[in-house]
């Protein structure tokens, strides 16, 4: 587990209503050196950052249940926590497509274990450069 500045492990949420893939992300976050948070579901991810300040970066499928798509929530991630960046990962959308907010990437399934733990560390490296 990585831990920031004052020895705080950096939380990442992973928002994904397939369990296995939702393991799998989760084990990429863990490799990558950080601590996953999990979410079914984008109106449980945004309960859970609404009521936590410790989350770095939010790693989502586009194609989710709930209130709003994994395009809508990292939208409302960018305006309402503008410090989280956000990860996109879809298998059935390209990035063209796609309207990504400022400061998220977007990455192809089936997911590339090296890719996305290299992306997890830049991107929180880049926030917390920023903090």
């Amino acid at each position: 587990m990585t831990l920031g500045p004052s020895r705080i492990p950096v939380f990442v949420l992973v928002v994904e209503d397939e369990m296995v893939l939702r393991r799998r992300a989760v084990g990429m976050v863990e490799d990558a050196g950080y601590t996953p948070l999990e979410a079914l579901d984008t109106d449980e991810a945004l309960a859970i950052l609404s009521s936590r300040s410790d989350i770095a970066l939010v790693c989502a499928d586009i194609q989710l249940p709930g209130s709003m798509d994994g395009i809508g929530l990292a939208h409302t991630v960018r305006s309402r926590w503008p410090a989280i960046d956000v990860i996109l990962m879809s298998e059935q959308l390209n990035p063209p497509s796609i309207d990504l907010p400022p400061c998220s990437e977007f990455y192809g399934k089936p997911l590339q274990a090296w890719q996305i733990k290299a992306g997890i560390r830049r991107m929180i490296g880049h926030a917390r450069g920023a903090l």
